[in-house]
């Protein structure tokens, strides 16, 4: 190794010396002889080094601005991102002021707080306490439906059971009122674990899929008509004399941001046309819809019916005139020549209102 290095610096001398004599007989030398020369380095040497040079710069170039797309794109993506989160907040805020209106009276809004623990799948905290009027046992509501009841209350916040912990029971019945039950969660493992079953139900009495399910108000702690899910199929059991159900909730706990706390004499009367009326503004929405397009349907038919009465108006002064109007999809009439006997192959249709007119004006004999 150290004689790669002396080898290395005697070359670096060599070519340093070498370079010193050229400078030297370059200024020795007379001018035309150094412009010659000088335009020949230029050409040969620092040609290659300035497009070197050239392309490196424009290399930097190219790596900074990519950076710089990338950090405009990825400001873009974030601001995307809470573009959408904002969408949805926005959408679980006025559903939630929409239940409210709905409501009225008789309800302490508070926000729910999701911890990370093995018993937080099964309950949450509220954001409100006794010193709002929140008392245990106090339904807790969402938009969408029924998500639990309070466990325990401080001045402050509060603690609420969810529809999924194992000993959550409610009192059900079908949107009708034809069949009732027991509403609690599912006992199954994995993707069951976030569903309902409803047991109970009179052997006798059939659910179809897609029936909503409420509560029914039996037992005082849950008010009537909440939404609780929809039938997905029935379940076999052992039980012979009832029949137990499969329910997809309407809420889903891990949704829960913004709820509703019922207060016992909003319990006493009751919620049946809270929910009812969302779906009514649904269907009213519907109805509007289909009126305005029945609206424009009769529009144009009335446009078409006026110019076909204006296209018949024209057709007969026309013919009043004397002159033959052409109707849309017929040949025209060939025109007879003067002295030409023969018959045209078209003739022009007569209505029959004019040859009943004509026919009146005979003369009659006496």
């Amino acid at each position: 190794m150290a004689r790669a290095g002396r080898a290395n610096n005697r070359i670096d001398r060599i070519v340093l010396a070498a370079c010193t004599a050229l400078s030297l007989v370059g200024i020795i030398l007379p001018l035309p002889v150094r412009d010659s020369i000088s335009s020949v380095l230029r050409r040969g040497v620092l040609a290659p080094m300035i497009m070197l040079q050239e392309r490196a710069e424009l290399s930097r170039r190219a790596f900074l601005e990519h950076d710089a797309k990338m950090e405009a794109r990825d400001s873009v993506a974030m601001k995307a991102m809470t573009a959408v989160s904002l969408e949805s907040e926005n959408a679980r805020l006025r559903s939630i002021i929409g239940l409210g209106g709905r409501l009225k009276w008789g309800f302490v809004p508070a926000e729910a707080l999701h911890g990370r623990g093995v018993r937080d799948e099964t309950s949450i905290t509220l954001s409100a306490g006794s010193r709002a009027g929140v008392a245990r046992m106090s339904p807790v509501v969402a938009p969408e439906g029924l998500v639990g009841m309070v466990e325990s209350v401080d001045p402050t916040m509060s603690q609420a059971q969810l529809w999924t912990n194992a000993e959550f029971r409610v009192s059900a019945m079908s949107e009708d009122g034809s069949a009732y039950g027991i509403v609690q969660a599912h006992t199954g493992n994995g993707v069951g674990s976030y569903l309902m079953e409803m047991r109970g139900v009179p052997f006798r009495t059939s659910i179809k899929p897609g029936t909503m399910i409420v509560s029914s108000g039996l037992g005082g702690v849950y008010p009537r008509g909440s939404p609780i899910g929809r039938v997905i199929s029935e379940i076999k059991t052992v039980e012979t004399w009832a029949q137990t159900y499969l329910i997809r909730p309407a809420v889903s706990p891990a949704d829960v941001y913004s709820v509703m706390i019922l207060r016992p004499e909003r319990v006493t009367q009751g919620v049946d046309n809270v929910w009812a009326v969302g779906v009514a503004d649904s269907a009213g929405r519907k109805i509007v819809v289909a009126s305005d397009s029945m609206t424009r349907s009769a529009a144009l038919a009335e446009a078409q019916a006026r110019q076909a009465a204006a296209d018949s108006i024209r057709r007969d002064s026309l013919r009043a005139a004397g002159i033959t109007p052409e109707v849309p999809g017929q040949t025209p009439p060939t025109p007879v020549k003067p002295g030409d006997t023969t018959r045209p192959l078209h003739r022009p249709p007569v209505r029959r209102d004019s040859t009943r007119r004509d026919s009146t004006n005979l003369p009659t004999t006496i």
